[in-house]
């Protein structure tokens, strides 16, 4: 882990404009400098950076940050490896937490086969331009299979020569430790101790993480000696450092074209990947022959919702496609299938077309995944009865996958056109397979409780909570000097759904606060009485924490909690602003969130970045009257989806879970009416 110390010494020794042109061409504009955007299709520059803000921001697609988030952005990096990326240009020392002795050992074995593949991917580019047989046989397959030179340097592609053991001999006399090149799988140990290698006589394509670092190899045997050859591809074995189920051959080359499209294309193979690059399309990764695998989609998910699965159109092609349909649905992802001509893979047909051409015939013939599959298993069932229904409970299956309720429904209405069938007929399906899962549960919850459903206990048979004298004043806010922070929260009680979150009322207004805190968190707002008749301070993080816990509410938004938690904690700290605390914060999220707020607060215009803000002189008056749109919102969106729990069918299999829900109902009831009655007596203090 980054110690904060050092976090603060490359964020002030990163130089924005500096980092930011190393990517994009800018120009000059006023203070600001402007260019076309890197994460968007930019035809008119709409890239603005502020080196006195050391902020970026696009103004037309909206990304954007300080320094950091840049590089996160465009190199699809971890907050920490951007931290190092920055520290490396600078040439600043990262200094982390000291490692226990097994975590040095596990570091220092991963760092290792790192090494020892870099020195094979090296040793395995030297002998395709240097050695005789390279140039002579290796060289010529590539371009035999119209891959050009320039493409074979972006992919780092190799040959290793007919001589078994020339790369472990090679290695041992260079001092790297036979055990590694075992671990790594680019050599395996004989009978008689001695090394063989794993890719001899054949031509070499590296596996790359999406930082850049070798990962293992591929090997393919020449066209020439395929004839009887069970395997034409050899892999790396699984290590420390690699497997082929959580990897993706191409992202690293692929990821930035990936962001600026928004869509990933997934197809087979090696050569497929480097085709589709050379015709012009670069948002491309293959999964090798292996079927998807969860780790694969997610990587994916770091830089898309979009996804094409582009396949022969053969058999196992197609069924390639469907194997990895249900899978991508589950995590979320929009899948379209597109199937190539037959007789063409995505090699054939990128050697064939340019990228105008390709992007043309992926336009009109991709289809959705719901068209797809049930134009598909029609095929199959015709006109036989039970096969048709077969079908349906498949696509019910399917869909019943997709976590979003719009996107989901969308295409319950798709598939019931298709099929000319009744929407409900799908909706009833898909409840079915939900139940079939839930059953489970409901099952295990009667064994363990040993209850049936009976008579349930009324709202007016719950104990009466008893309201605060404070409350019953009617004043709403109510400081008790000293100030003293509580515990930070870090769980709340909510029944209102985290996804889709943004589209109510009360999120909007939540925003409003956290904005509100990370910019003026630390500056006091107003003066309270205390007991020994003087006037205390109080600051906006304490209004806002003391205000919230007074009526037993929070943030819906986890990450929002943790800022104002947070914000507590460091009040007091010499020299803390809520901005530059966020801002720096080693949660990427955090000072992402934070640097999106603050840039807001900057007009980055054409000629000027001038501080555009007068909510430091009304913070008295901007804080209460925030709060209150906030909690009469968050209340009455709570107060509804408490309602909709407490009406499941299943509620009545658990009697103790009904009273627990009920009576958080009736507590948020009550603090709705009372600050209902205590609205208008607010007390503004100035």
């Amino acid at each position: 882990m980054i110690d904060q110390t050092t976090i603060d010494r490359i964020l002030d020794a990163a130089q924005i404009v500096d980092v930011v042109s190393e990517f994009v061409t800018l120009r000059k504009r006023g203070v600001n400098y402007l260019g076309l955007c890197p994460f968007h299709d930019d035809k008119t520059p709409s890239f603005y950076v502020s080196p006195a803000k050391s902020l970026c921001k696009c103004f037309a697609c909206g990304k954007g940050g300080n320094v950091v988030h840049f590089i996160m952005e465009h190199e699809q990096m971890t907050y920490p490896e951007a931290l190092r990326w920055l520290a490396k240009k600078y040439n600043i020392e990262i200094k982390e937490r000291e490692l226990t002795d097994e975590e040095k050992k596990v570091q220092n074995i991963r760092e290792s086969l790192f090494v020892i593949n870099e020195f094979a991917r090296d040793y395995f580019q030297s002998i395709l331009y240097n050695h005789v047989d390279g140039k002579a046989i290796a060289m010529s397959y590539f371009r035999q299979r119209g891959i050009r030179d320039d493409i074979v340097k972006k992919f780092q592609l190799g040959y290793s020569t007919a001589s078994p053991n020339a790369l472990a001999q090679e290695a041992i006399r260079k001092g790297y430790q036979k055990e590694f090149l075992i671990k790594t799988g680019l050599c395996y140990e004989k009978e008689d101790g001695s090394l063989r290698d794993r890719f001899w006589g054949r031509v070499i394509f590296p596996w790359f993480n999406i930082s850049g670092k070798v990962l293992g190899f591929g090997g393919r045997v020449l066209d020439s000696r395929t004839k009887g050859v069970n395997q034409k591809y050899v892999n790396s074995p699984e290590s420390e450092i690699f497997s082929k189920r959580k990897e993706l051959y191409g992202i690293y080359q692929a990821k930035a074209a990936i962001v600026k499209a928004d869509c990933v294309y997934i197809v087979e193979g090696y050569t497929d990947v480097i085709a589709m690059h050379q015709c012009g399309l670069e948002n491309v990764v293959a999964n090798s022959g292996t079927a998807l695998s969860e780790q694969q989609i997610r990587l994916l998910h770091r830089f898309t919702s979009n996804i094409t699965l582009l396949y022969d159109a053969d058999e196992a092609g197609i069924k390639a496609s469907m194997r990895g349909i249900d899978m991508l649905l589950a995590e979320g992802m929009n899948i379209k299938v597109l199937l190539l001509p037959d007789g063409d893979d995505p090699d054939s047909f990128a050697r064939k077309h340019n990228a105008t051409e390709f992007r043309a015939y992926i336009d009109e013939h991709e289809e959705n995944f719901i068209r797809f599959k049930t134009n598909l298993l029609l095929k199959d069932a015709q006109k036989d009865p039970i096969k048709r229904a077969g079908l349906i409970s498949d696509m019910a299956k399917s869909i019943g996958l997709i976590p979003n309720d719009v996107i989901r429904y969308t295409y319950v209405k798709e598939c019931a056109t298709i099929l000319s069938i009744n929407e409900q007929v799908i909706l009833n399906e898909i409840k079915k397979h939900l139940l079939q899962r839930d059953d489970k549960y409901l099952e295990q919850i009667k064994r363990e409780k040993n209850i049936t459903a009976g008579q349930l206990p009324s709202v007016e048979s719950l104990p009466q909570t008893e309201t605060s004298p404070s409350s019953q004043e009617g004043i709403a806010v109510e400081v008790p000097p000293p100030f003293l922070p509580a515990e930070p929260v870090t769980s709340y009680p909510s029944y209102i759904p985290q996804e889709g979150r943004e589209k109510y009322v009360f999120y909007i207004k939540e925003q409003l606060l956290i904005r509100t805190l990370i910019r003026h968190g630390e500056k006091v707002m107003c003066y309270v009485e205390t007991e020994e008749n003087t006037e205390a301070p109080l600051t906006v993080t304490e209004y806002i924490a003391t205000d919230l816990r007074q009526d037993e509410l929070q943030f819906h938004n986890p990450l929002h909690r943790k800022i104002l938690a947070e914000a507590e904690t460091h009040l007091q700290d010499p020299n803390f602003t809520t901005e530059r605390y966020f801002l720096t914060h080693p949660d990427p999220d955090i000072s992402k969130l934070a640097a999106n707020m603050i840039s807001e607060r900057y007009q980055l215009s054409k000629s000027n970045s001038q501080v555009i803000t007068k909510d430091e002189e009304r913070l008295h008056e901007l804080v209460p009257h925030q709060l209150i749109d906030f909690k009469f919102a968050i209340l009455e969106e709570e107060m509804k989806y408490t309602l909709q729990v407490l009406n499941k069918p299943e509620m009545a299999n658990n009697p103790s879970k009904y009273i627990e829900i009920m009576t958080r109902f009736k507590e948020l009831s009550e603090l709705q009416k009372m600050m209902a009655k205590r609205a208008g007596d607010r007390v503004v203090l100035k």
